[in-house]
């Protein structure tokens, strides 16, 4: 929608580039140098693997890293031992952060190599101590399954895609099952929650949508939201790209 700051030049420095295919989840990766199969990245004390996917994506989602520090901070402010549910919880970052902070994790992706890319970053951070459980499976039906056993979360942490499939070929459509996963996970909180966290790429949704589907949840529960969009600045220009939307409460 604007004009690059860079010349071309600098563009074609890029190790690789992602060319988009046919269909929203279409396309591949094309590398312009050699490239490890896998390399750590780091952000403060959280270590990480980052590799090219079959998807665009890395492994990695850098502007999700003012919700590391948010969660962090709100574990350790609570005095007090804390159970976290992360659901679509993908390579772990904020399970990490939050069970290095002292929570009891549980951790959910429909993926088993995303699953196990967690349990590598898990050793490549030291933690291999701390509780974190870890579960292949669909997130809508883990959650009805808490329900019924009346399992219960002081926190909980939400990204799901805009669409996605379970271990068995569960479908879920974010605008379709959304509503229905935020009812669901109003009978998890605990009687003195937290915090919650939900993030979305589905951008043709708005941060206000997000805003009143949490405040639906919460009712009669009184803490204060944060609304509005995760940014990656650009160093180049210092323009700032919008990446996702996202809501926050905190009790």
């Amino acid at each position: 929608m604007w004009q690059p700051s860079a010349p071309q030049s600098e563009w074609q420095r890029a190790n690789a580039e992602f060319k988009p295919g046919p269909g929203e989840n279409g396309g591949n990766w094309v590398a312009r140098k050699e490239l490890p199969e896998r390399w750590q990245m780091r952000y403060g004390n959280l270590r990480f693997w980052a590799m090219l996917s079959g998807s665009r994506h890395l492994g990695v989602f850098p502007e999700q890293a003012t919700h590391w520090d948010w969660i962090s901070e709100r574990i350790q402010q609570a005095s007090r031992p804390l159970k976290v549910l992360n659901l679509f919880g993908y390579t772990a970052l904020a399970s990490l952060v939050a069970a290095r902070a002292g929570a009891q994790v549980t951790h959910v992706d429909a993926s088993k190599k995303v699953i196990t890319w967690g349990r590598e970053n898990q050793a490549l951070c030291g933690l291999e101590d701390r509780p974190i459980r870890w579960l292949v499976d669909d997130a809508f039906k883990f959650v009805a399954r808490e329900g019924r056993r009346a399992s219960q979360y002081d926190g909980l942490i939400l990204d799901p895609p805009k669409f996605g499939r379970g271990p068995k070929g569960e479908v879920w459509e974010f605008f379709k099952l959304m509503p229905d996963l935020l009812g669901a996970c109003r009978n998890l909180l605990s009687p003195k929650p937290i915090f919650i966290v939900l993030t979305a790429y589905a951008v043709t949704t708005s941060a206000l949508t997000l805003y009143y589907s949490m405040r639906d949840l919460l009712t009669g529960m009184k803490g204060r939201f944060e609304v509005g969009e995760l940014i990656t600045e650009e160093q180049s220009a210092g323009r700032c790209i919008s990446n996702a939307l996202f809501v926050r409460w905190l009790a």
